[in-house]
């Protein structure tokens, strides 16, 4: 038997989807090679979709419906699909984030993955990744979690940003300038709270590194903490609470808004 008829579709989302495209291409008596030319992808990389060793596209679930004639069914799938791209112990984070009604950042190397434009994303997300194919997929990933600045009701995002956040150049000038015209452009907004703590300021309360915290409508606040290997969700209430108070305090260090605009419009000229 191959990979794709042993899968159990019970098993994840992944594989659920992966064995419903299988059999509804086998339903429409359309071969792998066939399906694989109709979407534009090598029949290798189709075979590993089907075996639920890769992620499918948005662009092939598309075609999928449209082939198959089953209405919206993997358009609305795929979301689902795509947190596979993100390492196991971020998933969850990603599921709160959708439902997170105050969304709170401090970092210190990089602009906060919900601000990234694409280029700058795939800049980050390149170094260690030799497989195009797993950076475009989490690639991918990162920007569908900015989906959630297309809700009706969008969800308040308070950032705060050490000054090297701007002055480190990734992918080039031109993907730094467009990056921090995204900045500009989402500080100006009145649910976006962008602040910049500059150089001049020396040290400050996020020694510690990076952080997110989500205030959820309902149910515990979560807090998420960056780590050399791989990141941590915290839901104690005391470690929200010294999250909470460590991101005031930045805040309070931090550039006005108003300023903190100027010095990201500074850096871009010159850029």
């Amino acid at each position: 038997m191959s990979a794709a008829t042993e899968l159990d579709p019970s098993a994840s989302v992944l594989a659920f989807y992966a064995t419903e495209f299988r059999r509804e291409r086998e339903r429409i008596k359309m071969t792998q090679r066939e399906m694989a030319k109709r979407a534009w992808m090598a029949p290798s990389l189709l075979n590993k979709i089907e075996s639920a060793k890769r992620l499918p596209t948005e662009e092939l679930s598309k075609l999928a419906d449209e082939l198959f004639g089953t209405g919206d069914r993997f358009q609305r799938l795929w979301p689902l699909t795509i947190r596979y791209a993100f390492p196991s112990w971020f998933r969850p984070f990603a599921e709160f984030e959708e439902a997170a009604a105050i969304i709170r950042s401090f970092e210190v190397q990089v602009v906060p993955g919900l601000l990234q434009t694409e280029r700058y994303a795939r800049a980050i997300l390149a170094p260690g990744r030799p497989d195009s194919k797993e950076l475009e997929e989490e690639v991918s990933a990162r920007l569908h979690r900015q989906r959630i600045f297309e809700r009706k009701e969008l969800p308040d995002f308070r950032a705060v940003l050490d000054e090297n956040v701007l002055r480190r150049v990734w992918g080039g000038r031109d993907v730094m300038r467009e990056q921090l015209e995204r900045l500009i452009e989402l500080a100006r907004h009145p649910r976006f709270v962008i602040q910049v703590i500059p150089y001049e300021s020396g040290g400050h309360a996020g020694a510690a590194g990076p952080f997110a915290s989500l205030t959820l409508d309902e149910g515990r606040d979560v807090v998420y903490v960056d780590g050399f290997l791989r990141g941590q969700i915290l839901a104690e209430p005391a470690h929200v609470k010294t999250a909470h108070r460590t991101h005031d305090l930045l805040a309070a260090e931090a550039l006005s808004t108003t300023r903190s605009i100027d010095l990201i419009a500074s850096v871009l000229k010159d850029l």
